[in-house]
């Protein structure tokens, strides 16, 4: 279990020395471990670089085992930890503007068909809380992506199952005056020349690669880690924003939304679990979640033409 221990360390950090610093190991030492995995596997689970490490087709398999294994000593310990006690421990992980729409609504719900159920709060972003439920560190994730494929740890696409809840589609925000503030929709190539501030480096990232195929470079004079206070430099005038769906609330004044024309930026946010029989409150969490976003899709994400809201980023 040490050697695969200190492989996952090596994968999450992508370097010896730095893996060596999470585990409070020498480089040396790290590396010695390495090789007797290697040894007594037979086959090479690192490739070495100037650049760091990698893990091999060998190495991935590895890790992923490793992974199921340390999620089911996890859940193994949790059970343990509550024999006697009549009390369920539940811990979910979720993003800001996702936990504080669906969450809690869902979790009263939860409650009231599980009352012994202890649940733990983590917030992150998903590429930091996904592979905690494949870890087993969390019992379910509240998480989103973009266009692209689900974040992941460095093992093999294993473990956790996906259950979609609700797209989010990105709304264009401008300052109530804007020459573009009453239209019912814009296309993103209308905003070239635009100054943009943004609520997080991710949602910079996105609206390049959507600018790109537009034909247009930003100019982003502010990225914030909040979509609050991206709103907030709109309406001082410092540019326009681009702002997922669910955290258009609450309200600021002198503000408004525009959806962007089809095919525009979308978030698509779902929840992530190892599936269980014997955790019914996990699938009863799932339920409740999905319940939420069905009730609470139309209120969230029809926003088009209306004065703008704002909300924390992520």
């Amino acid at each position: 279990m040490q050697r695969l221990r200190v492989l996952r360390a090596v994968a999450e950090h992508g370097s010896f020395n730095q893996a060596a610093t999470a585990l409070r190991l020498t480089p040396s030492a790290v590396s010695q471990q390495v090789a007797a995995l290697e040894r007594s596997l037979g086959a090479q689970v690192v490739a070495r670089s100037t650049r760091g490490v990698t893990l091999t087709p060998a190495g991935r398999i590895m890790v992923g085992a490793a992974e199921s294994v340390a999620a089911e000593l996890e859940h193994a310990q949790r059970q343990v930890s509550q024999l006697g006690t009549g009390r369920t421990q539940l811990t979910v992980a979720t993003f800001t503007s996702g936990g504080r729409l669906l969450l809690p609504a869902a979790l009263a719900r939860l409650m009231a068909v599980h009352p012994r159920t202890v649940v733990h709060i983590r917030e992150g972003e998903p590429e930091d809380t996904l592979p905690l439920v494949r870890q087993g560190a969390v019992d379910l994730a509240l998480a989103y992506h973009f266009d692209g494929p689900l974040p992941a740890g460095p093992g093999p696409r294993t473990g956790p199952e996906w259950t979609p809840l609700l797209a989010d589609p990105l709304h264009v925000v401008l300052p109530r005056g804007h020459r573009f503030a009453g239209r019912d929709v814009l296309d993103l190539a209308e905003l070239a020349g635009e100054p943009w501030v943004l609520g997080c480096l991710k949602t910079e990232a996105y609206l390049r690669r959507y600018a790109e195929r537009a034909g247009f470079d930003p100019e982003v004079r502010g990225t914030t880690t909040d979509y609050f206070f991206a709103r907030s430099l709109v309406a001082a005038g410092m540019g326009i924003s681009l702002i997922p769906s669910i955290a258009l609330t609450p309200e600021i004044p002198g503000l408004s939304t525009v959806p962007i024309s089809a095919p525009g930026p979308v978030r698509h946010i779902g929840v992530a679990a190892i599936s269980r029989d014997d955790r019914p409150e996990v699938t009863t969490l799932i339920h409740t979640l999905r319940e939420q976003a069905t009730q609470d899709a139309d209120p969230a994400l029809t926003v088009q033409g209306r004065p703008g809201r704002g909300g924390r980023g992520s």
